[in-house]
């Protein structure tokens, strides 16, 4: 067992510090902007909840952040009242947040310098995988602080993968994200096409699922796609904070991501039709609007 510190406790971060209390047996204590989150959680689970980022980082073996991006991790790891400015040496900071590599990299020097090692482990897998326990993580950092930190990190992943040095994590998930934009669309546009020439979707699907067009979103979004339901997994405004993250990242090392590009933009208008909340697969949406 290990004293443990979970900072943020949304839609992802919530079930995952449950898993680090229950499955993992860890003595944990949160920490969540709105309070009352933070309580309902220790209601749920046990442990302990602090006001600050800094006292429940204090004397943790392991603090654990899922925030909403770059500025939200700065403030509560070097910030005021930061993880990091309680944080023991040998201690080690993990970071679940979907972020830029820059920001893994600063991290990693802040932490490096107090003796605290970091790793940043953006995660893939959706609230589902989150509340199950089976989420991705890709890991960015050094060999032997990945070696300490994968044991506990395991309460919450089916797949855990050292991808590099630090920032390494990061990327590895912009290439998740990429990969997915892509993916949907195809999928939008198979359904809308199947649909215009008057066939039997399920049909469709439970064929063509069985060969190469296969795919996790195929087999777990077509049904909902098909009868216009968009309220089961990660936002849209979510995917569109990753992608820009993705285009920046593309920027600096010179990829060329022009479906990318484009299915980001198309995420923009599915914005503009009320879908800010709807799960990516809402793409399909764009296409049937009339």
């Amino acid at each position: 067992m290990a004293k443990v510190a979970f900072i943020g406790l949304g839609v992802m971060g919530f079930p995952m510090a449950g898993h680090l209390k229950v499955k993992g047996g860890h003595d944990v204590t949160v920490y969540n902007r709105t309070a009352a989150k933070a309580q309902a959680w220790v209601e749920k689970f046990g442990g302990a909840f602090a006001p600050t980022p800094a006292e429940a980082a204090r004397d943790a073996d392991f603090v654990f952040t899922c925030v909403g991006n770059d500025d939200d991790l700065r403030q509560v790891t070097t910030g005021e009242n930061g993880a990091l400015s309680t944080m023991k040496a040998g201690a080690i900071l993990i970071d679940n947040t979907t972020a830029s590599a820059e920001v893994a990299r600063e991290l990693f020097a802040a932490a490096s310098a107090k003796g605290i090692g970091f790793i940043d482990a953006p995660v893939s897998g959706g609230q589902a995988g989150a509340e199950n326990g089976v989420l991705t993580v890709m890991c960015g950092g050094d060999p032997e602080i990945f070696d300490k930190a994968r044991p506990v990190i395991d309460a919450f992943a089916r797949m855990v993968g050292l991808m590099g040095p630090a920032g390494s994590g990061q990327l590895t998930k912009m290439v998740n994200q990429i990969c997915i934009a892509g993916l949907v669309q195809g999928l939008a546009e198979g359904i809308h096409f199947g649909k215009r020439a008057g066939l039997d979707i399920e049909k469709v699907i439970d064929v063509i699922s069985k060969g190469a067009a296969g795919s996790w979103q195929m087999e777990n979004r077509h049904k909902t796609m098909n009868e216009g339901r968009y309220d089961f997994g990660f936002a849209v405004d979510w995917m569109r904070k990753d992608l820009g993250i993705v285009l920046a990242e593309a920027r600096e090392n010179g990829a060329r991501l022009p479906v990318t590009a484009l299915v980001d933009q198309f995420y923009a208008d599915v914005q503009t039709l009320g879908g800010n909340r709807w799960d990516t697969s809402s793409l399909l949406a764009r296409l049937e609007k009339k």
